[in-house]
């Protein structure tokens, strides 16, 4: 796969998904790339649990995004399946993830629909719901 940083073009919703699937279990300064400054982050399952399910800016996503993958070892993110959108700008998938809790050691085995909104070849929306 081409990384994001050095692709000739603007990436469409569709590369932004892929590139978000790669990044995200192994570089976070390449996957905060993926995300225009104002992108949103949202987690709408999320104040179920009393966590936030909202994070604006780069900043925010970045705080909340490190201390997660922190807290996950041999995280992966499989058994993808994509939607087609008759809007180029969007992409939609299924996503099974697993990893190790730690610190203690728990397997976490997850569910997610990963919805990707890109503007000018920016994600500015990201949104995961899981079960």
């Amino acid at each position: 796969m081409t990384h994001p940083l050095t692709h000739p073009r603007p990436l469409d919703a569709a590369q932004a998904l892929d590139a978000h699937l790669d990044l995200i279990v192994r570089d976070i300064e390449g996957w905060l790339a993926l995300f225009a400054d104002d992108a949103i982050v949202e987690f709408p399952y999320a104040t179920a649990l009393g966590v936030p399910g909202r994070f604006e800016g780069k900043a925010a996503i970045r705080r909340h995004f490190q201390g997660t993958i922190e807290r996950f070892r041999d995280l992966s993110l499989r058994d993808v399946r994509r939607y087609p959108t008759t809007d180029p700008d969007v992409a939609l998938a299924e996503v099974h993830g697993s990893a190790i809790i730690l610190p203690s050691g728990k397997r976490y085995e997850q569910d997610y629909v990963m919805v990707v909104a890109t503007r000018d070849g920016k994600v500015v929306r990201y949104r995961e719901y899981w079960n």
